[in-house]
């Protein structure tokens, strides 16, 4: 008994060392976070109080540098929900030029029983307006 304590004790301490020692190296891997632009939102026709939906949002991904990290959902009035999908680019990279559109998906509670507006960031037109996709889902 007394010999498998020792053990356990000098094999804890051996892979206590060994961890330590392990240089993790820092690749120095610079990136910021991009808004991507909505293309079109999957979401039910009515919602009912306390309940929690699925809402699938696709999107434009502009190149290979950029990666989906989540939504930013914020909250603008009682029921009005501004949305726009997060990516991360990498910097200093040499990425191909591959646009591709991807669909991801978030939950949504409804805790109001008022009609809930969504918009979804969709870009800017020409003269740099923002503009949205707006979703207005009436409540049971």
């Amino acid at each position: 008994m007394m010999i498998m304590k020792r053990f356990y004790v000098w094999l804890g301490l051996f892979l206590l060392l060994g961890l330590s020692a392990c240089e993790l190296e820092d690749d120095n891997i610079k990136f910021h976070f991009v808004a991507l632009q909505a293309t079109s939102v999957d979401i039910p026709d009515t919602f009912t109080l306390n309940e929690t939906y699925e809402v699938s949002v696709t999107f434009i991904k502009p190149n290979a540098c950029v990666f989906f990290e989540g939504f930013d959902v914020r909250q603008e009035d009682t029921t009005v929900r501004n949305v726009v999908v997060i990516g991360t680019e990498v910097d200093n990279q040499q990425c191909a030029q591959e646009v591709e559109e991807l669909t991801e998906t978030f939950d949504f509670l409804v805790i109001y029983d008022q009609p809930y507006l969504f918009r979804f960031w969709a870009g800017e037109d020409e003269n740099g307006e923002q503009e949205y996709i707006e979703i207005t889902v009436p409540v049971n």
